[in-house]
């Protein structure tokens, strides 16, 4: 055939359903192979006759006292199996603060309050700016009383109240929504980004709910935005002007999420989801990860939380890491096999030869995860709209932001039956970590259109 007459492969041959094709054969592998060989042992056992049957059932001699061991030894294996293993955990249902509009800060009064406080050093005002037109905030989120004083005021006092407020508030939402009474919880985890007071909010959150004396409670406490699902700004607020420890100050606002966990087997049917797996990748044994988020002074002795350059590319190092575990355990074995043949290449035939990304598009329906990670995971941007939107109408509010994307996908009803969802949180450390509401009055406006750069 002349070159000029070749048709197009990719349209002559409908690469998709080829790769369908192949991922419904590795992944139903063994079911393809035993079709066969029952299908053959029965047309075998229909030519043969009654006797036929009843002779080779008699030429097996079972033993009553075989039968009777052979039996025990299964019984008592698969009780030790099932007794071993850990219990299923549960989500029962979660709650996410919603902040009161007296805390809102529009793109104006933020801008306002940068002029105030830097009036001497414009340059920091205009980066500040350039911050914030990048940063992928709307107008509605949202900063604690103490912050919006002239001058703020980051004091105890004030960073009790604020976490009262975020904590109680969540908590009240999720005891009303659900029915459950404070003195049905019989284990308490609270666990937070960097502020640590004493008494402990552990035991504050006791005093205010008058838990049993014999409750079992956990202070996890300045582990960063990994797993900290409450987020207090008050005390993390940086008066000083380093451009670096800046940063937090434009891009954290307030949050906070009420989450009720259980083993119980009773729980299942109640349940809004299961967890499946549970990755938890640690890099602090890196000099540049440890150092990629500090809390430090300044020149000054302004004490603020400093972000490297590097963080970006230390946040896909981790997330790589913690991937290739992942990926074992959740991606169809058509993927794996793909992963395998590729690493397989680039460690012996070509270390140029970039490693194959599994697909995990077949693995889950749903992402809550940080929008930077698009790339890396070679998502849509429908997989990341929860993100996006989290991020715009709530700000960055630690690890909460994963609840308030899993509120948003269930707000817009895109929540079924059987739907795997994938949360990842990155901290300082440097951590990933990976587990298998609030938006009644301003879901409907969602999802709306974010430029790369809002001009102030």
């Amino acid at each position: 055939m002349p070159q000029g007459l070749m048709p197009e492969f990719s349209t002559s041959v409908k690469l998709k359903y080829v790769k369908l094709g192949y991922q419904y054969l590795v992944n139903h592998f063994l079911s393809l192979l035993l079709i066969p060989i029952m299908a053959i042992i029965t047309v075998e056992l229909l030519q043969m006759g009654p006797e036929e049957i009843l002779n080779v059932w008699k030429s097996l001699h079972f033993d009553l006292v075989q039968v009777l061991c052979s039996s025990f030894v299964v019984i008592f294996i698969s009780t030790v199996y099932f007794m071993s293993k850990p219990r299923t955990v549960y989500l029962v249902d979660y709650s996410c603060y919603k902040p009161p509009v007296t805390c809102r800060v529009p793109f104006a009064t933020f801008m306002e309050y940068s002029r105030l406080f830097l009036n001497d050093k414009p340059k920091r005002v205009e980066f500040q700016k350039r911050i914030l037109e990048r940063s992928g905030l709307g107008e509605e989120t949202c900063l604690p009383p103490a912050i919006h004083s002239i001058p703020p005021t980051p004091t105890m006092d004030e960073a009790r109240s604020e976490a009262q407020m975020v904590i109680f508030s969540a908590m009240d939402d999720f005891f009303k929504k659900t029915g459950i009474m404070p003195k049905d919880i019989v284990i308490l985890i609270v666990n937070f980004s960097l502020f640590s007071p004493t008494p402990s909010l552990s035991a504050m959150v006791i005093n205010k709910y008058k838990l049993s004396s014999n409750i079992k409670s956990f202070n996890l406490s300045r582990i960063g935005c990994n797993a900290g699902p409450t987020e207090i700004i008050t005390p993390n607020h940086y008066k000083g002007n380093g451009r670096a420890i800046m940063l937090p100050n434009c891009l954290f606002r307030m949050g906070s999420v009420a989450i009720l966990m259980s083993n119980r087997r009773s729980d299942r049917w109640r349940a809004k989801y299961k967890l499946s797996h549970l990755v938890r990748t640690h890099r602090g044994a890196d000099d540049k990860s440890y150092y990629c988020v500090y809390e430090q002074e300044d020149k000054d002795g302004n004490i603020g939380i400093n972000l490297s350059n590097d963080l970006m590319a230390i946040a896909g190092e981790a997330l790589k890491a913690n991937i290739t575990t992942i990926g074992t355990l959740v991606v169809p074995a058509s993927e794996q096999l793909l992963f395998l043949l590729s690493l397989i290449g680039h460690k012996i035939f070509n270390p140029k030869w970039k490693p194959y990304i599994p697909d995990f598009k077949l693995a889950f329906e749903h992402f809550c995860i940080h929008a930077f990670t698009q790339k890396n995971l070679q998502l849509s941007g429908e997989h990341v709209e929860a993100s996006r939107m989290t991020l715009h109408r709530f700000g960055n509010t630690s690890c909460s932001s994963l609840w308030y994307e899993l509120s948003y996908i269930e707000s817009k009803g895109r929540m079924r039956r059987g739907y795997r969802v994938w949360q990842i949180a990155f901290g300082s450390g440097f951590k990933c970590n990976y587990a298998d509401g609030p938006r009644s009055d301003c879901i409907d406006r969602y999802p709306v259109f974010i430029p790369e750069v809002v001009k102030l």
